[in-house]
């Protein structure tokens, strides 16, 4: 079983490569076989794509912004014409069941394209009248962009970096994730068969040293990562210290609040979503699930049976519901975050164990697992796992529910359930995250801005947001009279 791609990298329209580089082994995580294997950039691949990227940006930049779209609108269809070939490349690389991909990767990749192919050509500046003399803002492109992939939705975080990015006018260099390296490839390749004018978006596969390289480079004038919190912190203190631009679209432990009026159902179907989509590798996750008194039996039993029935198994089986974590790092760390909790005294309610799958018996499986008689101090309750562990926690009041969800560092994303609208609009004002929910948990749209608060992170993907992030605003001031001087 094979991914191997045509080259490492791809620079200035083509598919390179440097032997040269630190080798790349990218593992299919449901078996821990190697199907690909490539080299990681050296300073001369960086150099190279940094400097096809800022010769081609500026006549770029010179296009009207609705040839600029007429361009991603066409690679948008290119994506939905080889949904299901993208598909099972991010399957083989992600380890993602099949029924995830198929409806949430490369579509989701289209409609950021789709989305910012549209709306650029009416993203202007402002006329200002001072009766007489006036004055205008103009938004122009920041120049040579990096775009940092993360492991778990890699063709979509490089549509969500490099749509904005170039519907703005700028070039992009993008790093997907080591973990994950094949799509970004298929995405580069894409654009290209669109029209996309050669060094516009180029890709460098590597670890965290080409990351480094990137952000720090004198030409790059912004630096867009979805990653770790501490991961986040390293890039931010680089890109600032060069006075670069940057968005980081980092971690969270995120609250969803269910009220006893909730929707049965919905509820259970929000909370399975925001902890075992993805096999819970999903920053927005909403891993403390907050039930209140009333409701909380019933919604212990029906979630423990919908629980039972996820299947995990082959990811490229269409009836897979559940596939492996990444990598056997990921892996050590969800179970050993399961024994953590299991010694602080949490009750192992579901789940816990290793599968063992015949077959797959390399592969990274673990069980959805749910905890209850949580307290707020345990580290399940405040550490990212980013893995299928669910924390059940109980509460009386709103005004409790509220204070206990905001006692996190993080301030990523939030969900609420409840018939009682009012309520909902009111807990959503008060809980301290960027990207929340009411009745529903873990949906992205294009149009919707995505980001956090506090530790989660500075800036936003996607919406009109993201323009204003890969754009500087220029003012213009125009006078119509003579100019009075005291000189």
């Amino acid at each position: 079983m094979t991914m191997q791609p045509k080259a490492s990298h791809y620079i200035n329209g083509r598919f390179v490569d440097d032997e040269q580089g630190q080798p790349l082994e990218v593992i299919y995580p449901a078996t821990g076989e190697m199907i690909a294997r490539l080299h990681a950039a050296t300073p001369n691949i960086v150099e190279l794509a940094v400097e096809a990227a800022r010769a081609a940006q500026d006549q770029w930049a010179r296009m009207r912004p609705a040839d600029r779209g007429r361009i991603l609108r066409r690679a948008a269809d290119l994506l939905r014409e080889r949904n299901d070939e993208i598909a099972r490349i991010e399957t083989m690389d992600t380890g993602k069941p099949m029924q995830e991909t198929t409806v949430a990767d490369p579509a989701s990749a289209a409609e950021a394209l789709e989305f910012f192919g549209g709306v650029v050509a009416g993203y202007h500046g402002e006329f200002i009248d001072f009766g007489g003399p006036f004055a205008y803002t103009r938004r122009e492109p920041l120049g040579v962009c990096v775009g940092i992939g993360a492991w778990n939705y890699p063709i979509q975080g490089a549509a969500w970096k490099s749509a904005p990015a170039l519907a703005m006018g700028n070039a992009m260099v993008f790093k997907p994730s080591e973990n994950t390296p094949l799509t970004a490839l298929a995405l580069a390749e894409i654009y290209t068969e669109a029209g996309l004018p050669d060094g516009l978006f180029n890709v460098v596969q590597g670890f965290g040293q080409v990351g480094a390289a990137l952000a720090s480079h004198p030409v790059v004038a912004k630096v867009s990562l979805t990653g770790s919190v501490p991961t986040g912190k390293k890039v931010l203190s680089l890109a600032g210290s060069h006075m670069k631009h940057a968005t980081m679209e980092l971690g969270g432990k995120s609250p969803l609040v269910i009220f006893d009026d909730a929707d049965l159902e919905n509820a259970i179907g929000g909370a399975m979503l925001a902890n075992f989509y993805s096999t819970g590798q999903i920053c927005s996750n909403g891993t403390r699930v907050f039930v209140q008194n009333g409701i909380y039996d019933r919604f212990l039993d029906r979630l423990t049976e919908r629980t039972k029935k996820i299947v995990i198994g082959d990811p490229l089986d269409p009836d897979t519901q559940m596939g492996p974590l990444i990598n056997a790092a990921q892996h050590e760390k969800v179970t050993g975050y399961i024994d953590i909790g299991k010694a602080e005294g949490a009750t192992l309610h579901h789940g816990g164990g290793v599968p063992h799958l015949q077959g797959f018996e390399g592969g990274f499986f673990v069980e959805p697992t749910i905890f209850t008689g949580v307290t707020d101090d345990m580290r399940i309750a405040r550490e990212e796992i980013f893995g299928p562990v669910m924390s059940v926690l109980t509460f009386a009041e709103e005004s409790e529910v509220i204070d206990r969800a905001n006692d996190t560092e993080f301030g990523l994303s939030a969900g609420v359930f409840t018939r009682d609208l009012t309520r909902a609009h009111r807990v959503i004002a008060e809980i301290k995250a960027g990207s929340c929910w009411i009745n529903h948990y873990n949906l992205a749209p294009a149009e919707l801005p995505f980001g956090g608060f506090k530790q989660s992170g500075v800036g936003r993907e996607n919406s009109l947001a993201a323009l204003s992030h890969y754009s500087q605003l220029k003012s213009v001031y125009v006078e119509t009279g003579d100019v009075e001087s005291p000189y």
